[in-house]
C-alpha cells in the first residue's frame, strides 16, 4: 500500500468531532476580531481613512491583501486534508503577486525616478514589519490549532499556509492604519512581514502538526 493511501485511510478512520472547516472558520473569526481590536486599541485607524479609501492606491492595497488572505485560507483548508490537490490554489497565489508587480510597474512609470526611494521607504517601514507579525499572532496560532485536528501530510507546508493566511489577514487589517500607500512600499515591507510570518508558521508547523 502506498504511503498516500495509508494516510488517507487513517484520516477517514479517525473520529471527527468537529469538522476542519468549522475549526478553521472559528480560528479565523476569533483571530481576526482579536487582531482588529488590537489595532483599534493601539494605533487606531488612519485619520483620513474615509477619503483615503476613495483613492486607487489605498483601495488596491486593501483589495490585494484581502485577495491574498482569501486564497491562503482556501489553501489552509486544502492542506489540512491529505488527499486534496494543492496545484490549483498554488497557481491562484500567483494572481496577487502578478497584480502587485503590475502596480509596481505602473508606479515606476508614473512617478519620477527621484521619488522612487522615498515611495519605497515610506514613513513607517520598520513599524510595518513589526506590527503585521504582531497582528498575525492570534490568527496564526488559531489556524495551527485547527490544523492539528486535521490530517496534513506535510506539516511544514501546512504551517506555512497558516502563516501566509494569518499574515495576509493582519496586513489587510493594518492597511486601514498604514499611511504608506505606494505599491513599492507594500511589495517591500508588507512582503517582508508576510515572509517572516510564513517562515515562522513553517517552523512551528513542522513540530506542532507532526503525527
Amino acid at each position: 500500500m502506498k504511503t498516500d493511501d495509508l494516510i488517507r485511510l487513517m484520516a477517514e478512520d479517525a473520529p471527527v468531532r468537529f469538522p476542519l472547516g468549522r475549526r478553521v472558520g472559528l480560528a479565523l473569526g476569533v483571530g481576526t476580531v482579536v487582531a482588529a481590536v488590537l489595532l483599534l486599541a493601539t494605533v487606531g485607524l488612519r485619520p483620513n481613512i474615509t477619503a483615503a479609501l476613495e483613492t486607487l492606491r489605498v483601495a488596491f492595497k486593501v483589495t490585494l491583501t484581502l485577495l491574498l488572505a482569501v486564497t491562503a485560507i482556501c489553501l489552509v483548508l486544502r492542506v489540512g486534508r491529505p488527499d486534496a490537490s494543492l496545484k490549483p490554489l498554488g497557481f491562484c497565489l500567483l494572481i496577487p503577486l502578478a497584480l502587485l508587480i503590475l502596480a509596481m510597474g505602473l508606479e515606476l512609470t508614473a512617478v519620477p525616478s527621484a521619488e522612487w526611494s522615498s515611495r519605497l521607504v515610506g514613513v513607517h517601514a520598520a513599524f510595518c514589519v513589526f506590527f503585521i507579525p504582531v497582528l498575525s499572532l492570534a490568527p496564526l496560532f488559531g489556524l495551527l490549532a485547527a490544523l492539528k485536528h486535521g490530517a496534513p501530510s506535510n506539516p511544514g507546508l501546512a504551517g506555512a499556509s497558516a502563516g501566509l493566511a494569518a499574515s495576509a489577514i493582519a496586513a489587510a487589517i493594518y492597511a486601514w492604519h498604514c499611511p504608506d500607500d505606494s505599491p513599492l512600499f507594500v511589495a517591500t515591507w508588507y512582503g517582508l512581514a508576510v515572509c517572516l510570518v510564513t517562515a515562522t508558521g513553517y517552523g512551528v508547523g513542522r513540530r506542532m502538526l507532526r503525527w
